[in-house]
Parts: C-alpha cells; structure tokens; sequence
C-alpha cells in the first residue's frame, strides 16, 4: 500500500523517508516479537507531523528475534533509494553484550528509554553505511544512521516496550540489500560514508525535489509574502536554515522562503517580484560555494567547498601542508575544525565572505540588496556580509510592524 500522505502545492506525490522505514519496520518488529503476533501494517509518526501506515513485508520469526521490511516510496521525487527495502531486525539482549551502542541522550542520538520501558540498543548491518572519518553526525566507526532517524526508531520502540509493559534490552539491526552497490551510485563515498547507503530525513517525510516544482514553489512562496506586503524576506536553503533563523537569530521562520538548492534564482525571482531586499541564512556546507559563484549548490553542479577553503586559507598565509591537508578534507566541517586548529578562521571567514558578497551582489543588480549569513551547528555563525546585520535589523522592524497590524 503507497500512501495516500499528500502532495505539494504543485500536486507532486509526497513520499516518506529512509529513516521512516527504518523506524515503522523496527515497530513492526518489535510489535512481534513482544506480543507473539504477526501485523502486516505499522502506523508510525513521523516529525512533519503526518501518520503513516505502513506496509510490512518480509516478515522473518523465531523464538530468539523478529525481521522485517519496510519498503520506501519516494512519491514523485526522483530519488534512486525509491522501493528499496528496508529491514530491522529486533532480538532480546543483554545489556552486557552490547557494550556501550545504547541510544542514549548523552549521545545526542535519540531519546533514551525509560527503566520501565526497557533499553534499546541500535545498530547497522549490511548495506547501511560506516562512517570512516570525522564531520558528520555520527562518530567514526558508527553505523551512517542520521540523529533524527534515530530518534524515531528510539521512540516507535519505545512506545511498544511501554505497551507491553517490557523492562529488558532490545537490539535493533537496521539493513539494506543491496545497499553497498546502490551507495556507489550516490555521494557517500566522498563524504567519508562506506559499506552502503545512510538512513536519513529530517522529517520522515520526502519531499519532491524536482527543479520546476521546487522553483515554482519558490516563486509562489515569496509571491505570496510580497502580495501581503512583504518587501524583504529571508532565504533559507531547507530544514536547517530554518531552525538557525528561529533558535539562533530568533527570527519568525514565517518571512523566510526555502531555496533549497536554487540561490540564483530565488534572487532572480526577488528581482522580479520588486522586492527590495532579501538576507540569505545557510549552512557552510552549501553557502561555501557562493565564493566561487556558484549559484546552484547541488553537488551534481559543483563541488568547489575544499578549493574555495584552501585558496582562502593560502590568502591567509597558510602553509603549503595545511593547503594540502584542507583539499583532502572530506567535507566542510572538518576543513574548517582544521583551519580554526591553524587559527587561520578568522581571516578566512573574512575573505570567504567578501567573495560571496560580490557574487551575491553582481547576480542581484542594484535594485536589489542583498545579504548572506553562513553557519555551521558545531561554530554558529562563521560569517555575515557586511550588509546582513543592516537587513535583519530591517526584516525585523518590518515583521514587528506587519504583526502590530495584523496583517501577517
């Protein structure tokens, strides 16, 4: 059964997440082997706030652990994970013999069990990745399973120890057939991500990423502030651009429009639209690529994140080694963990962002201002061209005025 979850204001198919199946066949599982039945439908939530019901197919039982699958269903967003199984595996343990994978709140992971709940042990098997070097959410050596994935599968487990009243240890071994050669096809590889592909979302909810769906939105979404008399907005790429602007900034997420990868032309859509002026609020990982004036930051387009940091560290009077060492860096947090170490950061953010400032500038014209603020989750702001602070300043007395009003 493919959900019926909804579509996109364009009428594109939502679809649901690695991390989703993961979650709903570990609930499936664990269902099973506490209360000896077998279900071949799992309701999960995901934290977009939409109920899935899920199908559960290959359904695996003996005495001792319970396996089954989850199959993902990617709507009408091209994604090459679209009908993939997902399996877990959920087995009685003792604590003893897992050693110290508990999801745990120290790890920042997921949410721990209660004693009454029982304690829940997370791992990956074959074909989900191990991440091999340092920068991503997950430590080298540990399982490619993102925080928010974790989280669901900790809770969706959770919820059925509580419902069987069950207080001892549960081991969770999520795979993938044929992961490790699906994983070739994709960017893991480069990021340092081996053995197959990672389990992942933010929301448990996929969203189509075609480009003229997702450009329509971005014109209709930055239409409709403009229509309501909006004449600046904020930009952000996605999930985490959102949650900086409101946690961080503390600005309402409600003036921002998400760009996702399509920085030229959400400017070119301002520009259009008469706006006067808009501030842009990205993670480094996309926003690096700004200094080099690239407009689109999908890596399929370009991937100049390690020459843009080493060019600017060598402006900064790096050595040849420490140049060498960033272009080998495998993502963007670990070249910039490297140039802070090198107390290089501060002038590398400086140059960083004058470059991204004149790209920024030339694709926006003159009736257009414009400004960016790039972050990182470990550092919070990196850098901030030298108009963002004058342009929060005004989205700020703007959306103060609008909501005095009553008008937003």
């Amino acid at each position: 059964m493919k959900n019926n979850i909804g579509t996109t204001r364009s009428g594109l198919r939502l679809g649901y997440t690695t991390g989703s199946c993961a979650a709903g066949a570990a609930k499936a599982a664990a269902e099973m082997l506490l209360s000896g039945t077998e279900i071949r439908t799992v309701r999960l939530s995901t934290p977009k706030g939409i109920e899935l019901f899920l199908d559960v197919e290959e359904i695996s039982r003996t005495e001792t652990y319970v396996e089954c699958a989850v199959r993902k269903y990617s709507g009408d967003d091209p994604d090459i994970t679209d009908g993939i199984l997902v399996f877990a595996r959920v087995e009685a343990v003792n604590a003893g013999d897992i050693g110290g994978k508990r999801i745990s709140k120290n790890e920042n992971t997921a949410t721990a069990f209660t004693e009454a709940a029982g304690q829940v042990f997370l791992e990956g098997g074959p074909g989900v990745g191990r991440v091999s070097g340092p920068g991503l959410e997950q430590k080298p050596g540990q399982a490619a399973i993102n925080q928010v994935p974790r989280k669901m599968i900790g809770e969706a487990v959770s919820e059925v120890c509580r419902k069987y009243g069950y207080g001892g240890c549960l081991k969770v071994t999520i795979s993938v057939p044929g992961g490790a050669e699906l994983a070739e096809k994709t960017f893991n590889p480069r990021l340092g991500i081996t053995g197959g592909i990672s389990i992942l979302g933010t929301s448990g909810i996929v969203e189509p990423m075609s480009e003229k769906a997702l450009t329509d939105t971005i014109w209709l979404e930055m239409k409709m502030l403009h229509d309501r008399g909006m004449d600046y907005c904020y930009v952000v790429p996605g999930n985490y651009g959102t949650d900086f602007l409101r946690e961080k900034l503390h600005a309402d997420p409600y003036y921002a429009v998400k760009c996702s990868n399509y920085v030229g032309e959400v400017i070119d859509d301002a520009k259009l639209l008469g706006m006067k002026g808009i501030l842009l609020i990205g993670h480094a990982g996309k926003f690096i690529k700004l200094a080099a004036g690239v407009m689109n930051t999908h890596s399929r387009q370009a991937d100049c994140r390690m020459e843009v940091l080493a060019a600017h560290a060598a402006m900064a009077e790096a050595d040849s080694e420490t140049v060498r060492l960033i272009m080998g860096c495998i993502n963007t947090s670990e070249a910039i963990r490297l140039i802070r170490h090198r107390n290089l950061l501060e002038p590398v953010m400086k140059t960083v962002m004058e470059r991204i400032s004149f790209h920024l500038s030339h694709r926006a014209g003159k009736e257009l201002q414009i400004g960016a603020v790039m972050f990182t989750l470990e550092d919070g702001i990196l850098g901030k061209t030298d108009t963002a602070d004058r342009l929060l300043e005004v989205l700020r007395k703007e959306q103060d005025s609008r909501k005095k009003e009553g008008l937003c």
